[in-house]
Protein backbone atom coordinates (compact mmCIF):
# COMPACT_ATOMS: atom_id res chain seq x y z
CA UNK A 1 0.00 0.00 0.00
CA UNK A 2 1.82 3.41 -0.68
CA UNK A 3 2.22 5.54 2.11
CA UNK A 4 -0.43 8.52 2.53
CA UNK A 5 0.30 12.37 4.17
CA UNK A 6 -1.88 15.22 4.06
CA UNK A 7 0.06 18.72 3.81
CA UNK A 8 -2.12 21.95 4.58
CA UNK A 9 -1.19 25.07 3.06
CA UNK A 10 -0.12 25.11 -0.44
CA UNK A 11 2.15 28.20 0.05
CA UNK A 12 5.97 27.47 -0.69
CA UNK A 13 6.62 25.42 1.99
CA UNK A 14 3.68 23.48 1.34
CA UNK A 15 3.95 22.99 -2.09
CA UNK A 16 7.59 22.12 -1.85
CA UNK A 17 6.92 19.77 0.89
CA UNK A 18 4.29 18.18 -1.52
CA UNK A 19 7.04 17.92 -3.83
CA UNK A 20 9.52 15.77 -1.81
CA UNK A 21 6.95 13.50 -1.06
CA UNK A 22 5.51 12.90 -3.93
CA UNK A 23 8.95 12.22 -5.73
CA UNK A 24 9.71 9.93 -3.27
CA UNK A 25 6.78 8.10 -3.98
CA UNK A 26 4.63 8.75 -1.59
CA UNK A 27 0.81 9.83 -1.92
CA UNK A 28 -0.31 13.42 -1.03
CA UNK A 29 -3.05 15.05 -0.53
CA UNK A 30 -2.77 19.18 -0.80
CA UNK A 31 -5.33 20.83 0.89
CA UNK A 32 -5.57 24.93 0.24
CA UNK A 33 -8.05 27.37 0.67
CA UNK A 34 -7.50 29.68 -1.92
CA UNK A 35 -9.93 28.57 -4.74
CA UNK A 36 -12.63 26.87 -2.39
CA UNK A 37 -14.35 30.02 -1.38
CA UNK A 38 -11.56 31.24 1.31
CA UNK A 39 -8.50 33.59 1.03
CA UNK A 40 -6.67 35.59 3.11
CA UNK A 41 -6.04 39.73 3.21
CA UNK A 42 -2.70 39.37 1.27
CA UNK A 43 -3.48 36.45 -1.35
CA UNK A 44 -4.67 37.96 -4.37
CA UNK A 45 -5.33 34.51 -6.61
CA UNK A 46 -5.75 31.08 -6.08
CA UNK A 47 -2.16 29.54 -7.41
CA UNK A 48 0.08 27.83 -5.55
CA UNK A 49 2.98 29.45 -4.08
CA UNK A 50 1.86 32.61 -4.60
CA UNK A 51 4.23 35.41 -3.94
CA UNK A 52 2.02 37.98 -1.57
CA UNK A 53 5.39 40.69 -1.19
CA UNK A 54 8.06 41.12 -3.04
CA UNK A 55 9.38 39.20 -6.09
CA UNK A 56 12.44 38.80 -4.77
CA UNK A 57 14.20 35.59 -3.46
CA UNK A 58 16.75 37.67 -2.29
CA UNK A 59 21.09 37.17 -3.76
CA UNK A 60 22.28 33.99 -5.26
CA UNK A 61 25.22 34.74 -5.00
CA UNK A 62 26.06 30.30 -3.15
CA UNK A 63 30.34 32.29 -2.84
CA UNK A 64 29.44 34.85 -0.12
CA UNK A 65 26.11 35.58 0.84
CA UNK A 66 23.82 32.78 2.95
CA UNK A 67 20.66 32.97 1.43
CA UNK A 68 22.73 31.96 -1.85
CA UNK A 69 24.19 29.51 -0.42
CA UNK A 70 20.88 28.30 0.55
CA UNK A 71 19.53 28.89 -2.64
CA UNK A 72 22.23 26.08 -4.08
CA UNK A 73 21.83 23.72 -1.28
CA UNK A 74 18.23 23.29 -2.21
CA UNK A 75 18.89 23.30 -6.14
CA UNK A 76 20.96 20.16 -5.28
CA UNK A 77 18.52 18.65 -3.51
CA UNK A 78 15.78 19.10 -6.33
CA UNK A 79 13.86 22.06 -5.24
CA UNK A 80 11.03 22.85 -6.88
CA UNK A 81 10.58 26.37 -6.02
CA UNK A 82 13.99 27.05 -6.96
CA UNK A 83 13.61 25.37 -10.58
CA UNK A 84 10.58 27.30 -11.11
CA UNK A 85 11.97 30.08 -9.40
CA UNK A 86 14.90 29.41 -12.37
CA UNK A 87 12.73 29.25 -14.98
CA UNK A 88 10.77 32.66 -14.35
CA UNK A 89 13.96 34.70 -13.22
CA UNK A 90 14.03 38.37 -14.19
CA UNK A 91 16.86 40.50 -13.98
CA UNK A 92 17.52 41.82 -10.69
CA UNK A 93 21.44 41.98 -10.90
CA UNK A 94 23.24 39.44 -8.09
CA UNK A 95 19.53 39.02 -7.02
CA UNK A 96 17.33 35.79 -8.10
CA UNK A 97 13.89 37.87 -8.96
CA UNK A 98 10.98 36.10 -10.81
CA UNK A 99 8.02 36.76 -13.04
CA UNK A 100 5.61 36.16 -9.52
CA UNK A 101 2.10 35.34 -12.15
CA UNK A 102 4.69 32.88 -14.19
CA UNK A 103 6.25 31.55 -11.09
CA UNK A 104 3.11 30.06 -9.14
CA UNK A 105 1.12 29.18 -12.20
CA UNK A 106 4.68 26.92 -13.08
CA UNK A 107 4.41 25.69 -9.33
CA UNK A 108 0.84 24.90 -9.44
CA UNK A 109 1.34 23.40 -13.11
CA UNK A 110 3.89 21.11 -11.70
CA UNK A 111 2.07 19.45 -8.43
CA UNK A 112 -1.03 19.24 -10.74
CA UNK A 113 0.61 17.36 -13.08
CA UNK A 114 2.42 14.92 -10.54
CA UNK A 115 0.51 11.95 -10.22
CA UNK A 116 1.15 11.60 -6.61
CA UNK A 117 -0.42 14.51 -5.98
CA UNK A 118 -4.28 15.33 -5.19
CA UNK A 119 -4.87 18.82 -4.28
CA UNK A 120 -8.13 19.81 -3.13
CA UNK A 121 -9.57 23.18 -2.16
CA UNK A 122 -11.02 23.71 1.03
CA UNK A 123 -9.80 25.20 4.34
CA UNK A 124 -9.11 22.76 6.95
CA UNK A 125 -10.23 23.60 10.43
CA UNK A 126 -8.96 20.85 12.86
CA UNK A 127 -5.16 19.27 13.14
CA UNK A 128 -5.75 15.64 11.15
CA UNK A 129 -5.09 12.68 12.98
CA UNK A 130 -3.11 11.00 10.88
CA UNK A 131 -0.21 11.67 9.07
CA UNK A 132 0.98 15.88 8.09
CA UNK A 133 2.71 18.37 7.76
CA UNK A 134 0.97 22.23 8.76
CA UNK A 135 2.52 24.75 5.91
CA UNK A 136 -0.27 27.76 7.22
CA UNK A 137 1.85 30.28 6.85
CA UNK A 138 1.68 33.22 8.38
CA UNK A 139 -2.14 33.82 8.05
CA UNK A 140 -3.23 30.96 9.61
CA UNK A 141 -7.28 30.62 9.51
CA UNK A 142 -8.64 31.26 13.00
CA UNK A 143 -10.31 27.64 13.60
CA UNK A 144 -6.79 26.06 12.86
CA UNK A 145 -5.12 28.52 14.65
CA UNK A 146 -7.09 27.29 17.71
CA UNK A 147 -6.63 24.34 16.87
CA UNK A 148 -3.08 24.67 16.70
CA UNK A 149 -3.19 26.00 20.01
CA UNK A 150 -5.34 23.53 22.06
CA UNK A 151 -2.71 20.93 20.68
CA UNK A 152 0.47 23.04 21.62
CA UNK A 153 -0.71 24.24 24.60
CA UNK A 154 1.24 27.58 24.26
CA UNK A 155 -0.22 30.65 22.27
CA UNK A 156 0.99 31.41 18.57
CA UNK A 157 2.96 34.86 18.25
CA UNK A 158 1.98 37.54 16.14
CA UNK A 159 3.82 40.14 14.32
CA UNK A 160 2.87 42.53 11.29
CA UNK A 161 4.41 41.89 7.80
CA UNK A 162 4.32 44.76 4.98
CA UNK A 163 3.50 44.71 1.26
CA UNK A 164 5.54 47.39 -1.01
CA UNK A 165 3.42 49.09 -3.95
CA UNK A 166 3.74 48.23 -7.61
CA UNK A 167 4.17 50.35 -10.39
CA UNK A 168 2.55 50.17 -13.84
CA UNK A 169 6.54 50.75 -16.37
CA UNK A 170 4.93 53.13 -19.18
CA UNK A 171 3.68 55.70 -15.94
CA UNK A 172 7.68 56.53 -15.00
CA UNK A 173 9.43 59.46 -16.18
CA UNK A 174 12.16 57.99 -17.80
CA UNK A 175 13.65 61.38 -18.42
CA UNK A 176 14.40 61.83 -14.91
CA UNK A 177 15.18 58.53 -13.92
CA UNK A 178 17.50 55.79 -15.12
CA UNK A 179 18.48 52.16 -15.55
CA UNK A 180 21.17 50.85 -12.84
CA UNK A 181 22.28 48.37 -10.12
CA UNK A 182 24.28 49.41 -7.44
CA UNK A 183 27.72 49.31 -7.69
CA UNK A 184 27.03 48.19 -11.54
CA UNK A 185 26.46 44.36 -10.59
CA UNK A 186 24.17 42.62 -12.95
CA UNK A 187 22.67 44.30 -15.96
CA UNK A 188 22.66 47.48 -16.76
CA UNK A 189 18.72 47.58 -16.74
CA UNK A 190 18.04 45.68 -13.71
CA UNK A 191 16.69 48.82 -11.36
CA UNK A 192 14.91 51.99 -11.87
CA UNK A 193 16.35 54.50 -10.05
CA UNK A 194 14.53 58.05 -8.60
CA UNK A 195 17.02 60.54 -7.46
CA UNK A 196 15.63 62.73 -4.77
CA UNK A 197 17.80 66.10 -3.66
CA UNK A 198 17.85 67.42 0.18
CA UNK A 199 15.36 69.06 0.05
CA UNK A 200 12.89 66.76 -1.87
CA UNK A 201 13.86 64.17 0.80
CA UNK A 202 13.08 66.11 3.90
CA UNK A 203 9.97 67.02 2.09
CA UNK A 204 8.88 63.45 1.17
CA UNK A 205 10.21 62.31 5.32
CA UNK A 206 8.12 64.96 6.60
CA UNK A 207 4.72 63.96 4.29
CA UNK A 208 5.65 60.38 5.33
CA UNK A 209 5.48 60.93 9.11
CA UNK A 210 2.39 63.41 8.81
CA UNK A 211 0.61 60.55 6.20
CA UNK A 212 -2.63 59.29 7.58
CA UNK A 213 -1.91 55.09 8.42
CA UNK A 214 -4.03 51.97 9.07
CA UNK A 215 -4.45 51.70 12.61
CA UNK A 216 -4.60 48.13 14.46
CA UNK A 217 -5.87 49.07 17.63
CA UNK A 218 -5.58 46.03 19.73
CA UNK A 219 -2.42 44.45 17.44
CA UNK A 220 -0.80 48.10 18.01
CA UNK A 221 1.99 46.08 20.42
CA UNK A 222 3.34 43.59 18.35
CA UNK A 223 6.77 43.80 16.78
CA UNK A 224 7.19 44.32 13.27
CA UNK A 225 9.65 41.77 11.31
CA UNK A 226 12.79 43.96 10.86
CA UNK A 227 13.15 42.56 6.85
CA UNK A 228 9.38 43.68 5.95
CA UNK A 229 9.59 46.97 8.57
CA UNK A 230 7.14 49.96 6.87
CA UNK A 231 9.33 52.91 5.44
CA UNK A 232 6.98 54.83 8.03
CA UNK A 233 8.19 52.89 11.11
CA UNK A 234 11.93 53.52 9.68
CA UNK A 235 11.30 56.70 9.44
CA UNK A 236 10.27 57.38 13.06
CA UNK A 237 13.83 56.31 14.11
CA UNK A 238 15.37 59.35 12.80
CA UNK A 239 15.29 61.68 9.67
CA UNK A 240 18.06 60.57 8.03
CA UNK A 241 17.24 56.29 8.72
CA UNK A 242 15.31 56.00 5.05
CA UNK A 243 18.76 57.65 3.38
CA UNK A 244 20.91 54.64 4.72
CA UNK A 245 18.39 52.24 4.03
CA UNK A 246 16.21 51.54 1.41
CA UNK A 247 16.54 55.27 0.05
CA UNK A 248 20.25 55.21 -0.23
CA UNK A 249 22.01 56.68 -3.11
CA UNK A 250 25.45 55.26 -2.54
CA UNK A 251 27.12 53.18 -5.61
CA UNK A 252 24.25 55.13 -7.97
CA UNK A 253 25.46 57.46 -10.47
CA UNK A 254 22.96 59.79 -11.59
CA UNK A 255 23.57 60.41 -14.92
CA UNK A 256 22.79 64.37 -15.43
CA UNK A 257 24.95 64.90 -13.16
CA UNK A 258 27.48 62.28 -12.35
CA UNK A 259 27.27 62.12 -8.69
CA UNK A 260 25.31 59.90 -6.64
CA UNK A 261 22.12 61.63 -5.30
CA UNK A 262 21.24 62.77 -1.93
CA UNK A 263 18.71 59.87 -1.68
CA UNK A 264 17.36 57.49 -4.10
CA UNK A 265 14.11 55.18 -4.79
CA UNK A 266 15.05 52.22 -6.55
CA UNK A 267 12.43 49.81 -8.05
CA UNK A 268 12.64 46.51 -9.38
CA UNK A 269 11.26 44.83 -12.62
CA UNK A 270 8.38 42.38 -11.22
CA UNK A 271 7.35 40.33 -14.07
CA UNK A 272 9.23 39.04 -16.93
CA UNK A 273 7.54 41.44 -19.71
CA UNK A 274 8.85 44.11 -17.28
CA UNK A 275 5.85 46.31 -17.31
CA UNK A 276 5.60 45.96 -13.50
CA UNK A 277 8.23 47.51 -11.37
CA UNK A 278 7.76 47.32 -7.31
CA UNK A 279 9.26 49.89 -4.96
CA UNK A 280 11.90 48.10 -3.03
CA UNK A 281 11.57 48.34 0.45
CA UNK A 282 8.45 50.70 0.59
CA UNK A 283 6.29 48.08 2.36
CA UNK A 284 3.94 50.32 4.08
CA UNK A 285 0.93 51.02 6.07
CA UNK A 286 -0.01 54.22 4.66
CA UNK A 287 -3.99 53.97 3.86
CA UNK A 288 -3.68 54.18 0.08
CA UNK A 289 -4.78 57.79 -0.90
CA UNK A 290 -1.79 59.00 0.87
CA UNK A 291 0.24 56.60 -0.64
CA UNK A 292 -0.86 57.77 -4.03
CA UNK A 293 -0.42 61.31 -2.90
CA UNK A 294 2.97 61.03 -1.34
CA UNK A 295 4.99 58.40 -3.87
CA UNK A 296 3.69 60.68 -6.90
CA UNK A 297 5.90 63.61 -4.96
CA UNK A 298 8.86 61.38 -6.13
CA UNK A 299 10.91 62.28 -8.54
CA UNK A 300 10.31 60.70 -11.81
CA UNK A 301 6.91 58.64 -9.74
CA UNK A 302 4.63 61.98 -10.99
CA UNK A 303 2.41 60.48 -13.06
CA UNK A 304 2.99 56.74 -11.44
CA UNK A 305 0.04 54.09 -12.12
CA UNK A 306 -0.04 51.43 -9.45
CA UNK A 307 -0.89 47.87 -10.34
CA UNK A 308 -1.28 47.30 -6.37
CA UNK A 309 -0.88 49.59 -3.41
CA UNK A 310 1.40 48.93 -0.20
CA UNK A 311 -0.27 46.72 2.64
CA UNK A 312 -0.31 45.53 6.17
CA UNK A 313 -0.91 41.71 7.10
CA UNK A 314 -1.33 40.15 10.51
CA UNK A 315 1.69 36.95 10.33
CA UNK A 316 1.39 34.11 13.19
CA UNK A 317 3.94 31.79 14.29
CA UNK A 318 4.60 29.12 17.11
CA UNK A 319 7.36 28.66 19.01
CA UNK A 320 8.78 26.68 17.39
CA UNK A 321 12.22 25.84 20.04
CA UNK A 322 10.00 24.52 22.43
CA UNK A 323 7.37 22.67 20.35
CA UNK A 324 9.35 20.91 17.54
CA UNK A 325 11.55 18.22 17.54
CA UNK A 326 14.63 17.96 15.11
CA UNK A 327 12.78 17.00 12.79
CA UNK A 328 9.94 19.22 12.90
CA UNK A 329 7.55 17.08 14.22
CA UNK A 330 5.41 18.82 17.10
CA UNK A 331 6.87 17.32 20.30
CA UNK A 332 2.99 16.72 21.51
CA UNK A 333 1.70 15.01 18.25
CA UNK A 334 4.71 13.42 16.68
CA UNK A 335 2.71 12.71 13.52
CA UNK A 336 2.70 16.40 13.10
CA UNK A 337 4.99 17.91 11.48
CA UNK A 338 5.11 22.15 11.15
CA UNK A 339 6.98 24.20 7.90
CA UNK A 340 7.53 27.43 6.62
CA UNK A 341 6.83 30.78 8.04
CA UNK A 342 4.29 29.66 11.04
CA UNK A 343 7.79 27.77 12.13
CA UNK A 344 9.14 31.28 12.77
CA UNK A 345 11.45 31.39 9.85
CA UNK A 346 11.38 34.19 7.69
CA UNK A 347 11.48 34.89 3.84
CA UNK A 348 10.40 33.38 0.24
CA UNK A 349 13.22 30.54 0.29
CA UNK A 350 13.89 29.85 3.94
CA UNK A 351 10.18 29.11 4.43
CA UNK A 352 10.53 26.85 1.25
CA UNK A 353 14.12 25.49 2.29
CA UNK A 354 11.81 24.58 5.57
CA UNK A 355 9.12 22.94 3.53
CA UNK A 356 11.73 20.87 1.77
CA UNK A 357 13.04 19.41 5.08
CA UNK A 358 9.60 18.62 6.58
CA UNK A 359 8.84 16.45 3.32
CA UNK A 360 11.95 15.03 2.74
CA UNK A 361 12.18 14.01 7.23
CA UNK A 362 8.28 12.94 6.93
CA UNK A 363 8.88 11.08 3.04
CA UNK A 364 12.01 8.86 5.48
CA UNK A 365 9.75 8.26 8.43
CA UNK A 366 6.85 6.68 6.25
CA UNK A 367 8.81 4.51 4.28
CA UNK A 368 10.85 3.03 7.61
CA UNK A 369 14.07 4.64 6.82
CA UNK A 370 16.20 7.62 9.11
CA UNK A 371 17.41 10.87 7.70
CA UNK A 372 19.36 12.81 10.02
CA UNK A 373 19.07 16.48 9.66
CA UNK A 374 21.53 18.23 7.60
CA UNK A 375 24.89 19.33 9.56
CA UNK A 376 24.66 22.92 11.19
CA UNK A 377 27.56 23.68 8.72
CA UNK A 378 24.85 23.93 6.20
CA UNK A 379 22.40 26.76 5.60
CA UNK A 380 19.52 24.23 5.48
CA UNK A 381 20.99 22.40 8.96
CA UNK A 382 21.71 26.20 10.57
CA UNK A 383 17.99 27.47 9.40
CA UNK A 384 16.62 24.15 10.90
CA UNK A 385 19.03 24.53 13.94
CA UNK A 386 17.62 27.77 14.59
CA UNK A 387 14.26 27.11 14.40
CA UNK A 388 14.28 23.96 16.58
CA UNK A 389 16.50 25.20 19.62
CA UNK A 390 18.69 27.59 18.62
CA UNK A 391 16.84 30.44 19.37
CA UNK A 392 16.12 31.64 22.93
CA UNK A 393 11.76 30.37 23.25
CA UNK A 394 11.13 33.57 25.34
CA UNK A 395 12.83 35.90 22.76
CA UNK A 396 12.14 33.88 19.44
CA UNK A 397 11.26 36.08 16.55
CA UNK A 398 11.49 35.31 12.69
CA UNK A 399 14.35 35.29 11.22
CA UNK A 400 16.25 35.23 8.00
CA UNK A 401 18.93 32.96 7.30
CA UNK A 402 22.27 34.40 7.91
CA UNK A 403 25.97 33.32 8.54
CA UNK A 404 25.31 34.25 12.17
CA UNK A 405 23.34 31.02 12.55
CA UNK A 406 26.42 28.92 11.91
CA UNK A 407 28.88 27.50 13.66
CA UNK A 408 31.68 30.14 14.03
CA UNK A 409 34.76 29.33 12.41
CA UNK A 410 37.38 29.07 14.17
CA UNK A 411 40.45 29.99 12.32
CA UNK A 412 41.94 33.84 11.85
CA UNK A 413 40.82 35.52 8.26
CA UNK A 414 39.83 38.62 7.34
CA UNK A 415 36.13 39.62 7.14
CA UNK A 416 35.55 39.25 3.77
CA UNK A 417 37.41 35.61 3.33
CA UNK A 418 35.30 34.34 6.09
CA UNK A 419 32.70 34.29 4.16
CA UNK A 420 34.10 31.94 1.51
CA UNK A 421 34.89 29.96 4.36
CA UNK A 422 31.58 29.70 5.20
CA UNK A 423 29.99 28.73 2.26
CA UNK A 424 33.28 26.06 1.21
CA UNK A 425 32.29 24.21 4.48
CA UNK A 426 28.81 24.29 4.08
CA UNK A 427 29.76 22.16 0.75
CA UNK A 428 31.56 19.73 1.99
CA UNK A 429 29.07 19.25 4.28
CA UNK A 430 26.31 18.98 2.38
CA UNK A 431 27.83 16.67 0.14
CA UNK A 432 28.70 14.43 3.07
CA UNK A 433 24.70 14.63 4.70
CA UNK A 434 23.71 13.73 0.68
CA UNK A 435 26.31 11.11 0.37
Amino acid sequence: MTPQIHIIGGGLAGSEAAWQLAESGIHVTLHEMRGGGHSTPAHQGADLAELVCSNSFRSDDAESNAVGLLHAEMRALGSLIMREGDVHRVPAGSALAVDRDGFSAGVTAALSAHPNITIVRERVDVLPAGPAIIATGPLTAPALADSIAEATGADALAFFDAIAPIVHFDTIDMEVAWFQSRWGKGGGRDYINCPLTKDQYLAFHAGLMAGEKTEFKEWENVPYFDGCMPIEVMAERGVDTLRYGPMKGVGLDDPKTGRWPYAVVQLRQDNASGTLWNMVGFQTKLKHAEQVRLFRTIPGLERAEFARLGGLHRNTFIKSPALLDATLRLKARPNLRFAGQITGCEGYVESAAIGLLAGRFAAAELLGRTLAPPPPETALGALLGHITGGAEVETYQPMNVNFGLFPPITVKSKKADRKLLYTARAREALQGWMG
